[in-house]
């Protein structure tokens, strides 16, 4: 027959000096062991870093990429934008030098229809107004200093003084020039005559 204990019983063991033998071999496995996890945990930890280090690397780097993009991108759209305003720009000039040889021969200018005179006056106007709208605006030639950005030589007149040397005389056809933000773009140069000095 088993005796039952009570649950308030207490159960003595006593130790003796052959399981003390036993308890240190096993505490040095466990140490051991517990050892060896913790190097392989700093080892994973330390890899972990390494892997985590080289992935936001990756991740700078690609947002550097993605924003050199989008800059270049607009970039793009905005010289794309200028070059289609120039090349408007470029197919209407015909008409203005057409309007500005009929109005700059006044003899002729003068004989007109004073009606017929004002109509074209709107229209010209109009056309300018349009080129304006684009940035676009006639390059100052007359009396400047000849630049070979600016103007196209096309004869040479000699003049009486030095200091009239490489200036603009004559304007034989109007250059024009297209503004974009702080960017100047020349459509066409002014072909003009230019002062030469002869002693």
């Amino acid at each position: 027959m088993v005796n039952k204990q009570d649950k308030n019983d207490e159960v003595d063991i006593e130790l003796t000096n052959e399981d003390s033998g036993f308890e240190d071999v096993e505490l040095e496995d466990v140490e051991e062991k517990g050892s060896d996890k913790l190097k392989q945990l700093r080892e994973k930890l330390k890899a972990a870093e390494a892997d985590k280090m080289k992935a936001m690397e990756d991740l700078q780097r690609a947002k550097a990429e993605f924003l050199n993009a989008k800059r270049r991108l607009e970039e793009e759209k905005v010289h794309d934008r200028l070059r289609t305003k120039m090349s408007c720009a470029a197919d209407l000039l015909p008409l203005c030098d057409s309007f500005q040889m009929a109005m700059s021969d006044t003899e002729v200018w003068e004989k007109a229809d004073k009606a017929w005179r004002s109509g074209m006056e709107g229209i010209n106007m109009q056309l300018m107004q349009l080129l304006q709208s684009y940035g676009v605006q006639e390059i100052k030639a007359e009396g400047e200093t000849f630049d070979p950005m600016r103007h196209e030589a096309v004869g040479t007149e000699t003049v009486d003084e030095k200091k009239k040397q490489d200036i603009v005389l004559t304007v034989v056809q109007n250059g024009y020039e297209i503004k974009s933000g702080d960017k100047t773009e020349i459509i066409r140069p002014a072909r003009v005559t230019t002062g030469v000095f002869e002693e």
